[in-house]
Formats: structure tokens, C-alpha cells, sequence
């Protein structure tokens, strides 16, 4: 089972045509580096105009990794009046992950959704989503700072989940470079992690039949540390389980009741 590669779709960013330069995509090389130091061979996947096209290399993956983005989801297609803060992600972008995002829930391939691909993935499912931390919750820490780019919090890990498995014991912290952020949490989800200050940082299916993590933090990115790679690991190791067909429920951790989601005290 080791020796499978599978084949990991990974989203892009997309910047529209402008009167200084045409349209372009491009990828974060920590993305793709990480997926395959994983053991898992990455697709690039642009923002494809043609659901056709998508569909066709949709069945060469055995997953999908749903990127972030500097720029935010729009409000406005979750029913939500835009906040001042909030700068939305060119429309074909949003498009495209919207339709991804749907077809991998509708299928459960297993996913790994990053930063604004968390969010989009929850509201997708039923959630919602705070707008901008600093003012729907006035008490949070910092979640972003635009001076300070190598921004840094712990994490309150919900024991028996699967961030206690991915990291272990010992204290976490990782970067944190957002002011969108988990509201409700979809019924479909679990809270994995949390920030001391109650916000939400990641999530997990609780659905037996279907690999689905989402986190807040960016485990790519050359602010992660170490550890973080292992994010990718059980990621790629649970697509493998999905080809052998292996239930991704099937390992060495304890499953948590729904009420035990509460983050530890501080």
C-alpha cells in the first residue's frame, strides 16, 4: 500500500486580465513541494472555464487539496452583506473552487482544505463564517498582521481528534494570516482545534466514509514549521487508505462524541 502515489489536485490563484498585464495563474511552490514529499504525485489544476474539463481530470485524482488565498470569499454568495475588511477573490477563482468543492463533497474524495479553502468548504456544508474577527469578536487575539507577517499562535487540540493524532503530544503553535474565520461549524464537521480564544482553526468529517480536514493555519507555507508536514502525510496516507479501501476511520485514534468538541481551558 506504501508504494501507491496518488494522484493530489491542487488549486491555483488567478488574477483577471488588467490594463497593465494579461490574465494569469500561478501556484505557491509549498503546495505542490508538500504534497509530494507526502508521497503523493500533484496536479496543478487552473481555474478550468469548462465543467466538461473538470469532470475528466476529476477522475484522475484520488484527491484534492483546496488552496488559500490572500483574498477573501465573497459575502455576497452567502447571503451576508459585505464588511469593509473584506476584499473578495476574483469571480472565475471562486467559481472554480465553489464547483471543485462541490463535486468532491457530492463524491467524498478526500480533501484537504487550507485558509480560505476551510471556509469555503463549512459554508459549502452548511456553515457560516465571521467576516472579520476584530469586530464580530472584539476579545480575539490576533489572527492577522499586516506588519508582522510570521504571526504565531498556540492551538487548543480537542483530544482523541485528528490534529492530537497528526501532531502528538506537546505544544503546537502555527502562523496565522487570516480575519475571515469559522462560524458555525457544519453538522458534518468536527471541531479538531481551536485558538485560546474560542475561534475555530480546524476541522474534521465525522463521517466514517470520507477524509475531510480542514485548517485555518497554512502548513505550506515557509513560515510552518516541521511538523506541519504531517498535515500532508495523513492527507496522502488517507487518499491510499480510500484507493485500498480502507475506511478512513480505520486507525490507531480514539473517535470523539460530538460533545466533547469544547477546546481545553487555557
Amino acid at each position: 500500500m506504501s508504494k501507491i502515489r496518488p494522484v493530489i489536485g491542487v488549486t491555483g490563484d488567478f488574477r483577471p486580465e488588467r490594463f497593465d498585464g494579461a490574465a494569469l495563474s500561478w501556484f505557491n511552490t509549498g503546495y505542490y513541494d508538500s504534497v509530494a514529499a507526502a508521497g503523493g504525485v500533484p496536479l496543478l489544476l487552473p481555474p478550468y472555464a469548462n465543467d466538461d474539463d473538470l469532470l475528466r481530470v476529476l477522475e484522475l485524482m484520488q484527491g484534492v487539496v483546496l488552496a488559500g488565498c490572500n483574498l477573501d470569499l465573497d459575502p455576497l454568495r452567502m447571503k451576508m452583506h459585505p464588511h469593509p475588511a473584506v476584499k473578495v477573490m476574483p469571480k472565475r477563482r471562486e467559481d472554480f473552487d465553489r464547483r471543485l468543492a462541490e463535486l468532491a463533497i457530492e463524491r467524498k474524495i478526500p480533501v484537504l482544505a487550507l485558509g480560505a479553502g476551510m471556509q469555503l468548504v463549512n459554508a459549502l456544508c452548511g456553515g457560516s463564517l465571521y467576516q472579520h474577527i476584530p469586530e464580530e469578536l472584539p476579545r480575539a487575539i490576533h489572527h492577522r498582521d499586516p506588519v508582522e507577517k510570521n504571526l504565531r499562535h498556540i492551538l487548543e487540540i480537542v483530544p482523541g481528534g485528528r490534529i492530537d493524532h497528526i501532531y502528538g503530544p506537546g505544544e503546537v503553535r502555527v502562523n496565522s494570516n487570516h480575519h475571515m474565520a469559522v462560524r458555525e461549524l457544519s453538522s458534518r464537521f468536527r471541531v479538531s482545534a481551536t485558538c485560546p480564544d474560542g475561534v475555530i482553526e480546524a476541522y474534521e468529517s465525522v463521517e466514517e466514509d470520507w477524509f475531510c480536514l480542514g485548517v485555518q493555519w497554512h502548513p505550506e507555507s515557509n513560515t510552518a514549521s516541521a511538523l506541519d508536514l504531517q498535515i500532508f502525510e495523513a492527507f496522502v496516507d488517507a487518499t491510499i487508505r480510500k484507493c485500498a479501501g480502507i475506511s478512513v476511520e480505520n486507525e490507531p485514534r480514539d473517535i470523539i462524541p460530538m460533545s466533547a468538541t469544547m477546546p481545553r481551558a487555557a
